[in-house]
């Protein structure tokens, strides 16, 4: 037999070499890992990082039985004694996924089978006795059916998994026999050598792991060898067996190391068991989440903890914050105002107090807009309001002013210029849209005209106020 030891012994040693260090930085406390039932914060996958380890190296012994073959080890209730020689095993596992792996692994062993122990140099009548020393390397599938069949978490770690195992490989073998009689006589009757296509052989099994801490599993394994060869049991020609192939059953029991720098591997991750915790901690913060806790005291439909304005009167209109409309922004607010779109004083309901200004309770469909900061930008959303200018002064026989405003930041010459804009732009928006050029004029005021005249300089009101006062407006003429 020329399998040559050095070569297996380097295709093993360079995946777990490459593989071993996890080179990506370990993440913060995240998940809890599967060794233990600890809590944690949830950390998400993300592309940049690994969260589980992936690699590993399996090492075993046990003891092999040639059993689908002329000479066999295990008697039974027949004449002859049992035979039991070893076995050793090393791999380079790799996992794919939860539930599935490759092996790259390399078996070594002898077997000893038929009617006497050739290594006892005795003789006997009974009949031959063989042994096989046989080295073999072969790639295995990994199906971890613990994690592919689990359906429900039980709300603990667990720490036992059902493995299963299959794979092909070469085999390289020397058969010795020793005939019976009365002489002792042993000689080598076959020899196989690896990577030729007739040495391919086969192996299938299970094992049961046991994870012993978070880097060390202990395992119980069983697996069935085909050889494809009816002389691997070092009988003669003239068979017993009808199988053309002598199969052996080699029964182990190995660790596997797990490498990498994280706190688990992903063959002991469940992901249901990741998801129930994820629902576990949404559970356990869900009183921390009340909507409306100090319940809407004016009833108009925003929540005491947000609003800024407490006691709306019932039929009001409101924003987002609770505030009272004032479309105009002339002080008063749009239920009480007699010209919703044209600015006039408290004591005249809200309207101009000249004839040549004095609008209907039709102004109401007509109200003004706000920008954002050092913005002449119309936004989409003033677009409804706009657009009910636009039909309110065409069925309108009066003419208006479209008036522009800034807050108090920035100088007085820029906000000039900012408040020119902001008036063209929507007496643009008007002319565009159907109005009459001739009914509408635009006159930017700068910071003159402040609907919060407090807010100078602006640091000394909330931005809501300075809101208020980056805005365009409606003046009859």
């Amino acid at each position: 037999m020329k399998l040559n030891l050095t070569i297996i012994a380097f295709a093993l040693a360079i995946p777990t070499a490459t593989f071993a260090q996890d080179t990506i930085a370990p993440m913060t406390v995240g998940y809890p890992n599967a060794y233990t039932s600890g809590s944690a914060n949830v950390s998400p996958f993300t592309q940049e990082s690994k969260r589980f380890n992936d690699w590993a190296v399996s090492a075993g012994a046990g003891v092999p039985l040639m059993q689908s073959s002329d000479l066999t080890s295990i008697k039974g209730f027949g004449a002859g004694k049992n035979l039991y020689g070893w076995s050793a095993y090393l791999s380079v596992d790799k996992a794919i996924t939860h539930a599935f792996g490759l092996k790259l692994q390399y078996d070594k062993g002898e077997t000893r089978q038929g009617f006497v122990n050739t290594k006892d140099h005795e003789t006997t009548t009974l009949g031959d006795g063989a042994r096989t020393q046989y080295d073999a390397l072969s790639v295995l599938g990994d199906i971890n059916f613990s994690n592919l069949l689990r359906r429900v978490d039980n709300h603990s770690p667990f720490r036992w998994a059902l493995h299963g195992y299959a794979g092909i490989g070469t085999l390289a073998y020397r058969a010795y026999r020793q005939d019976a009689g009365p002489v002792y006589n042993q000689s080598l009757i076959t020899e196989k050598e690896p990577f030729k296509l007739s040495s391919l052989f086969g192996q299938a099994g299970a094992g049961l792991k046991y994870r012993a801490t978070k880097s060390l599993d202990i395992e119980a394994r069983g697996m069935y060898l085909v050889s494809g060869d009816e002389t691997f049991d070092g009988a003669r020609s003239t068979t017993v067996n009808d199988n053309p192939s002598d199969n052996l059953i080699n029964l182990t029991l190995g660790a596997t190391l797990n490498l990498g720098k994280h706190e688990s591997h992903l063959f002991w991750h469940d992901p249901l068991q990741e998801i129930y915790y994820k629902l576990d901690v949404l559970a356990d913060r869900n009183q921390d989440v009340e909507v409306c806790k100090k319940g809407d005291a004016d009833n108009d439909g925003v929540c005491d903890d947000w609003d800024r304005q407490l006691d709306t009167p019932a039929g009001a209109r409101v924003d987002g914050a609770g505030v009272a409309l004032d479309a105009d922004l002339d002080g008063v607010i749009d239920l009480y105002d007699k010209c919703v779109t044209v600015p006039g004083p408290v004591e005249n309901d809200g309207c101009p107090t000249t004839s040549s200004s004095t609008v209907s309770d039709d102004t109401r469909t007509l109200e003004g807009i706000e920008f954002d900061l050092n913005s002449d930008r119309i936004l989409p959303s003033n677009t409804p309001i706009l657009n009910n200018a636009v039909n309110y002064i065409n069925s309108s026989e009066g003419a208006y002013n479209v008036v522009g405003g800034t807050d108090t930041r920035g100088t007085n010459e820029y906000n000039q210029r900012l408040s020119e804009r902001r008036a063209n732009n929507v007496k643009n928006y008007l002319i565009q849209n159907g109005v009459n050029s001739g009914k509408i004029n635009s006159i930017g005021k700068g910071e003159t005209d402040l609907k919060y005249p407090e807010c100078e300089p602006a640091t000394k009101c909330p931005e809501w106020k300075n809101r208020a006062n980056r805005r365009v407006y409606f003046e009859a003429k």
